[in-house]
């Protein structure tokens, strides 16, 4: 037995409240090292003559990647205190885990050996909005969606895409446009939009925002947004909007104040400023989003700036209605003020939900003071390096997406929002290298995963896009353009997963097979009556897997999901062979009851 390996520390995603009754604990070994795990556990005040009193419950093997096993228990303490160990079992070899190190038997005359969970405080409870599990996104980059009201276009705008987006043209696309497509997005199955800035800024992205109090004048003005906010929420239709607080654009008026005025500007705290006279070039001698000048980063920290900045948050979540916020850097930003903002924004609206922008491990925002989520890129990677890229084996994917799984705990992975691409990143399809089945095994995944997922606009018509620019072009309304294979595909998987909670965001998930040899994996999302096992090939050849020895069955129902050409769903009564044969980047679904 390893025991350099196992690991187990009380608290993160090792040890919390899953809900204000029951804790979830984690603990880490070696990759196939352990056979078996049962968490000791007992509340620390009862004794009795024989010494402390405690329980023993067989922990679930969760998941595994390339160096360790991932072990989960679900416990609910009666009086909402536990203190608890581990019992190893490795062939023979047997040994107990506690915070003190490691015995051979289970100590029971001081509970001090034991780790600690003091006491299950519900104001302690990491708690998102119960909605966004059920919520399908759609990104809209305003700018490049539907161009409905043509006087508000900037000068210069160009005719719809009839030319290549670059970093600085106009198409005119705005809210009115969002307007008057509500009801595609609603055919689709869409139920949360995720809008990238629309403050009034400079540029077509309008992530270098002028002024925060105001739109867009190319999008409409408030008058009109607050009629979108509302047709929105009359199709159940959820509104986030992006918030750029980590840094303002060039033209913001403070800004423009210390370029005038420099050392004697009263804004000239607001900024990260190094020196006198400022200076853009080479290299601003001012703190900015990566070396972009026109882009000057804020100081957070200073009492003025967070005094605008929260009453921003305030000021659109109350009088707008809407019910969300991404946060664009949020990483860069202190986390003080995270938490002064999430004060504000819950307080106006208990149910909005805070994104947080990070690409890395996101766990210190995420303790329930904070974020809600964060964009989660890590799933991001996996799936697109496996699906689109084929550029991982199948075992490298289950370790990435395993690491996904455990790297946070349950209720903060059930509202990770999983994107596939963005206006950040190429279009799935272009990194697919224009091969379909590929896109549709990424969406399988993608809608089938934990989580709350989100479709870049025209990706469900096949719109394609290398790198920014590329990947914000313009939305394409031909029908006669667009793959209404594909869009139908998708709109059947979200069905799938607003109609069934198991396919969608209820149950557990954990992989069954990997096989490199073929490339196709097996995973399964349960919970105790039910088993949807999904058997999926990500080869350009048939596949043969040996399913039935992996499913443990009992006697029980076996039905098997079949997408039929016109793109429904027909439940067949099926037996499970030995071997289940997959045609090349296809998939198959049994539903075990």
């Amino acid at each position: 037995m390893f025991r350099e390996a196992i690991y187990h520390r009380p608290k993160n995603n090792y040890s919390y409240a899953y809900d204000e009754k029951r804790l979830h604990i984690r603990l880490k070994t070696k990759k196939h090292d352990i056979d078996q795990v049962k968490i000791i556990h007992g509340d620390p005040y009862d004794w009795d003559e024989n010494g402390w009193q405690f329980s023993r419950k067989n922990m679930l093997l969760q998941a595994s990647d390339e160096f360790f096993d991932y072990w989960i228990v679900e416990i609910t303490p009666p009086f909402r205190r536990l203190r608890y160990g581990f019992e190893l079992q490795s062939g023979k070899e047997k040994l107990v885990y506690t915070e003190k190190g490691f015995y051979n038997v289970a100590p029971t005359d001081d509970t001090a050996y034991y780790f600690c969970f003091p006491f299950l405080n519900a104001a302690d409870v990491f708690k998102a909005p119960e909605w966004v599990k059920d919520t399908v996104w759609y990104q809209i980059f305003p700018e490049r969606f539907a161009n409905g009201d043509p006087s508000l276009n900037p000068t210069g705008t160009l005719s719809w895409g009839k030319s290549k987006p670059t970093p600085t043209n106009f198409f005119g696309g705005d809210f009115q446009g969002v307007i008057d497509n509500l009801d595609y997005l609603v055919d689709l199955g869409i139920n949360g939009i995720y809008f990238t800035p629309v403050f009034k800024a400079h540029s077509n992205h309008k992530y270098d925002t002028i002024d925060y109090m105001e739109i867009d004048p190319q999008f409409g003005d408030k008058e009109t947004f607050s009629h979108l906010v509302k047709e929105c929420h009359q199709r159940g239709i959820r509104v986030m909007l992006d918030a750029v607080f980590n840094h303002s654009g060039y033209y913001f008026s403070p800004f423009q104040d210390v370029l005038k005025n420099q050392e004697k500007s009263a804004y000239k705290d607001w900024f990260h400023l190094r020196n006198f006279p400022v200076i853009e070039e080479p290299r601003p001698n001012y703190d900015t989003f990566a070396y972009v000048g026109s882009m000057p980063k804020l100081n957070t920290e200073h009492p003025e700036v967070r005094a605008y900045l929260l009453e921003v948050a305030r000021y659109w979540t109350e009088e707008f209605d809407i019910d969300g916020w991404r946060l664009d850097v949020a990483n860069e930003v202190d986390h003080a003020f995270w938490r002064e903002f999430r004060k504000v924004v819950k307080k106006k609206n208990p149910d909005a939900y805070i994104l947080g922008e990070i690409w890395h491990d996101s766990m210190p925002w995420l303790h329930g003071d904070q974020f809600d989520a964060v964009m989660n890129y890590p799933f991001t990677n996996g799936a697109i390096d496996f699906f689109a890229k084929d550029a991982i084996d199948a075992s490298s994917f289950a370790n990435a997406i395993s690491n996904v799984l455990t790297m946070y705990p349950a209720n903060v992975n059930e509202v990770s929002f999983n994107l596939l691409d963005s206006h950040d990143t190429p279009r799935i399809l272009t990194l697919a290298k224009k091969n379909k089945a590929r896109v549709k095994l990424l969406y399988l995944f993608q809608l089938s995963f934990i989580g709350t997922p989100c479709i870049y606009y025209g990706d469900e018509i096949g719109m394609t896009g290398g790198n920014d620019p590329d990947c914000r072009a313009c939305m394409e309304w031909e029908e006669q353009k667009q793959d209404q294979d594909l869009f139908h595909y998708v709109k059947l998987l979200i069905e799938f997963r607003k109609s069934d909670s198991l396919f969608g965001n209820g149950g557990s998930f954990r992989f069954l097979h990997t096989d490199n040899r073929q490339n196709s994996i097996v995973y399964e999302k349960f919970d105790g009556e039910r088993r949807l096992i999904f058997v999926v090939n990500n080869s350009k050849a048939a596949s043969e897997i040996p399913i039935s020895s992996l499913l443990n069955l009992e006697t029980g129902k076996i039905v098997e999901w079949i997408i039929l050409d016109h793109l429904s769903l027909q439940k067949k009564p099926a037996m499970l062979e030995s071997i289940i044969r997959v045609q090349p980047l296809g998939f198959r679904i049994f539903e075990l009851k």
